[in-house]
């Protein structure tokens, strides 16, 4: 039997098709920074990577994790919501993002009550469609099994269904067939 190859494993290896040297990305929600990391490395000093986290714990573990991993700085990072991407993003990017990550839930190793909410993921999306370039991607890890994360999937699923097919392909990825597992969301701007 072969082993399941992980979800961030194969988050990372969805955006590494679409995402060079010198490209523009955000991570919507830094957590412990292992995504900025992994975007930050991919567009490596010519590039540009974005982070947002509501909690300034997040904000200061990935700096963290950035200084000590890094040997050139290419990240800003914003201590506030996702929802506020199109705020804190220089209008000279928008259109031109080629990675977006959204890791939801909540900070491991923190206060399990503070959660991503599904208004503000939504409304982020609708703000993440516009900031995106051609040919560029979304990637969503959603957390069914927390509270909140039934309902915030669910919302998603939805979001994605309602995307034009002409201009976005949509892909779901299930970690296991159990109802709480985690699922990831790919989108891909034609």
């Amino acid at each position: 039997m072969s082993k399941r190859i992980s979800l961030t494993t194969q988050t990372h290896q969805f955006i590494k098709k679409y995402l060079n040297t010198g490209d523009i990305a955000i991570d919507s929600t830094v957590g412990n920074g292992h995504d900025t990391l992994f975007l930050a490395r991919q567009v490596d000093r010519n590039g540009l990577v974005f982070g947002f986290d509501v909690q300034q714990q997040a904000i200061e573990s990935t700096q963290t994790r950035l200084d000590t991993n890094l040997s050139f700085k290419n990240s800003t990072l914003f201590n506030t919501s996702h929802e506020n991407l199109i705020e804190f993003i220089p209008n000279q990017y928008h259109g031109k993002v080629k990675a977006i990550m959204f890791n939801l839930g909540y900070l491991p190793g923190s206060d399990k009550a503070i959660i991503t909410q599904t208004d503000s993921t939504l409304f982020s999306l609708n703000q993440a469609i516009k900031l995106l370039a051609s040919n560029g991607v979304i990637t969503i890890m959603a957390y069914p099994g927390h509270s909140g994360g039934d309902l915030e999937t669910k919302q998603i699923r939805c979001w994605c269904k309602q995307l034009n097919t002409d201009k976005y392909v949509m892909k779901q990825i299930y970690s296991s067939e159990k109802a709480s597992a985690p699922v990831l969301f790919t989108i891909q701007k034609n």
